[in-house]
């Protein structure tokens, strides 16, 4: 099938959603997506922040759709002509999608580990206002620990459900979700019971916003102080493909590896995730790739970087900044 979004037209398989389809072709664009999850079985049209403009349905129905539509659900038809970010419409629907999930959001940027990888941030930058024009009093709530390695802060959860589909469809067992109806819905577990399962540390990864935390680097150190590199190791659990955070010879956090787009690659394990935190327990394969258009471009690898890691260190000779 042919699709044309923004004037650029691309030849896609049917099915195909038009978001997906963005994809391939790349560059600007593509719609921001905050609840979508390629990886994630239902994840999708509940932030609406993908909302694009169709002008013309198909070659059979040419038809404009009366509504912009969320393209993380809606499928591609020949001939289908769309508009993202050349439509003024679209342009001004994110900016109040953006205002609506800012409502409740507070102001943690300075304090907040997900800070200069956090896509919230990035697209309050795009397209929010420098003020809210909210004046009644925010929900708050009060931050738990949902297992040992992870904090809850509800106060910054925008409810994209894709923490409880991970748990859901990658764990044999879910203990959390959402409780309650409405403004008043939260992400918690069953009566404060603890997450615990080999996988669920997942969810720290696939939050788009800070609301999951990981314990073990809660308040270490910003993102942009240490160097991502992937590793990897022999792990009878999970691929043991990661992304290992250094600061100086310690590892402070380690990730799963993800894409340009935010997306896990490869979920990894608990015990990759929290017990291997030396140098030594990894093989360094050299510096991750910081493509997102964030503080965390800024500071990282511009020079050459050899990746030949000496044997009693365990990682590369890494380039100053």
């Amino acid at each position: 099938m042919k699709i044309t979004i923004d004037g650029v037209e691309a030849e896609v398989e049917p099915g195909t959603t038009i978001l997906n389809a963005a994809r391939g072709i790349g560059g600007e664009l593509v719609p921001p997506a905050m609840c979508y999850y390629s990886k994630l079985k239902g994840s999708g049209g509940k932030c609406r922040t993908c909302l694009v403009k169709v002008t013309k349905g198909s070659e059979k129905d040419p038809r404009p759709m009366p509504k912009l539509v969320a393209s993380c659900q809606t499928p591609c038809q020949d001939g289908m002509e769309i508009q993202s970010v050349s439509s003024p419409e679209v342009v001004e629907a994110r900016k109040g999608v953006v205002e609506f999930l800012l409502i409740n959001h507070p102001l943690d940027c300075p304090v907040c580990d997900q800070a200069g990888e956090c896509h919230l941030q990035d697209l309050s930058y795009e397209h929010g206002k420098a003020r809210s024009r909210y004046e009644e009093e925010r929900r708050t709530f009060d931050m738990i620990d949902i297992g040992d390695k992870i904090k809850l802060h509800m106060n910054r959860c925008i409810l994209c459900y894709r923490c409880v589909m991970l748990a859901e469809q990658l764990t044999e067992k879910r203990e959390h979700g959402v409780l309650y109806r409405g403004d008043r819905s939260e992400i918690s577990t069953f009566i404060e019971k603890a997450i615990d399962n080999e996988f669920i540390g997942n969810v720290i990864d696939v939050c788009p916003v800070g609301a999951l935390t990981d314990r073990t680097f809660r308040f270490k150190s910003r993102v942009w102080f240490v160097k991502p590199l992937y590793a990897h190791r022999d792990c009878p659990t999970c691929s043991g493909k990661t992304t290992i955070w250094l600061h100086g010879q310690e590892v402070y956090r380690v990730t799963a590896r993800k894409d340009k787009y935010g997306e896990v690659e490869e979920y990894i394990c608990n015990t990759c995730r929290y017990d291997k935190k030396s140098p030594s327990d990894w093989t360094i394969e050299g510096p991750a790739t910081v493509s997102r258009h964030s503080v965390m471009s800024a500071t990282q690898y511009k020079e050459g970087i050899k990746v030949e890691a000496p044997k009693k260190i365990g990682y590369g000779n890494i380039s100053p900044r």
